[in-house]
C-alpha cells in the first residue's frame, strides 16, 4: 500500500511491514476490509504545516514553492523505493530507504 502521511516531514519515505492505521482513513478502511494490519505500506511524508482542523484543506491543497522545487527529486527517490521493494524485498528496501 502506498499512502501519504501527515506525521512525516515533507518528502520523507518510510516503509513498514505492518502497523496501525494511525488515524489515516484510507489505512483504517484497508485494515477493516483485510481484517488485519499485517500488510506492507510505503508512506510519503507530506508534512503537517496546517492549522488545527484544516487537515483536509492541507492534504488536498497545493504544494508550496519550496515543496515543488524538491518534489521531482523526492518522487524519483520514491519510485526507486517502490521498485526496490518489488525486486529486492521489503526488509532490504526498508534498510536502504527508510527516513531518506
Amino acid at each position: 500500500i502506498v499512502t501519504d502521511d501527515l506525521a512525516l516531514p515533507f518528502g520523507t519515505l518510510r516503509m513498514r511491514a505492518k502497523g496501525s492505521g494511525g488515524g489515516h482513513n484510507g489505512l483504517g478502511n484497508i485494515e477493516t476490509v483485510l481484517g488485519t494490519s499485517k500488510y506492507a505500506r510505503l508512506r510519503f511524508g507530506i508534512g503537517d504545516e496546517f492549522r488545527r482542523g484544516q487537515q483536509v484543506d492541507y492534504v488536498l491543497g497545493r504544494w508550496t514553492g519550496e515543496e515543488e522545487s524538491t518534489l521531482s527529486a523526492r518522487l524519483d527517490r520514491f519510485d526507486e523505493a517502490v521498485r526496490s521493494f518489488a525486486t529486492i524485498g521489503l526488509e532490504r528496501a526498508m534498510n536502504h530507504f527508510n527516513n531518506t
